[in-house]
């Protein structure tokens, strides 16, 4: 077992998914452009979704092609025990984004923090590798990471904060910023996460 995949079995097997910090109920601002940019017919990738609610209201707004992928397999346990019968719906991928091969194109690209632990330009671009190769001009990518007056670490990890403007010049001249904004974050022990969001349409 790899050391982040370790990781993060023991953060998921330590504490209740709704005790963790970056726990939301809804993730509304994903919401709002999923169902503005993609359609349901597409298929969409959660990377990083693990016990996300991102998948449960997917379903619910007729989205018929789901994959969600996490480098721990806790964490996809507690989503799928959470869907009952419509787990069966879902992709489940347990692989760590940095050494994994997509195994086809997806529509919409969705990373809700988990970019920004990729604190290393190998592992930053190991990402950018699997979404070229996961995703193909028209794609839409919808990435998050803790803005530059967010936390320095989260779940005990380093992380690599980005402004709206750094974060999409980080993914090249390939994709075009269509939208971006950032969100504050309170989370269950009611601290405030900066986020900076970002909204991508590949170009080439």
């Amino acid at each position: 077992m790899s050391t982040t995949r370790r990781h993060w079995e023991d953060v998921y097997k330590r504490k209740p998914v709704t005790d963790s910090s970056w726990y939301q109920p809804h993730l509304d601002r994903s919401l709002a452009w999923i169902e503005a940019l993609a359609r349901p017919a597409d298929a969409l990738i959660d990377i990083g979704g693990g016990a996300s609610t991102l998948v449960d209201d997917l379903l619910l707004r007729g989205f018929q092609d789901v994959t969600v992928l996490d480098v721990s397999g806790a964490a996809l346990t507690v989503a799928k025990d959470r869907l009952g019968e419509n787990a069966r719906k879902v992709c489940w991928l347990e692989a760590d984004i940095v050494d994994w091969q997509p195994p086809k194109v997806y529509r919409t690209w969705h990373d809700r923090a988990v970019f920004h632990f990729l604190t290393t330009p190998e592992h930053q671009e190991a990402y950018l590798e699997a979404l070229h190769a996961g995703t193909e001009p028209g794609s839409l990518a919808i990435v998050a990471t803790f803005a530059l007056d967010g936390p320095e670490k989260c779940s005990g990890l380093k992380v690599q904060r980005y402004s709206t403007e750094t974060l999409a010049q980080r993914f090249g001249a390939a994709f075009e910023l269509i939208d971006q904004g950032q969100e504050s974050h309170r989370t269950p022990r009611a601290a405030e996460q900066r986020f900076s969001f970002v909204a991508l349409r590949r170009l080439r």
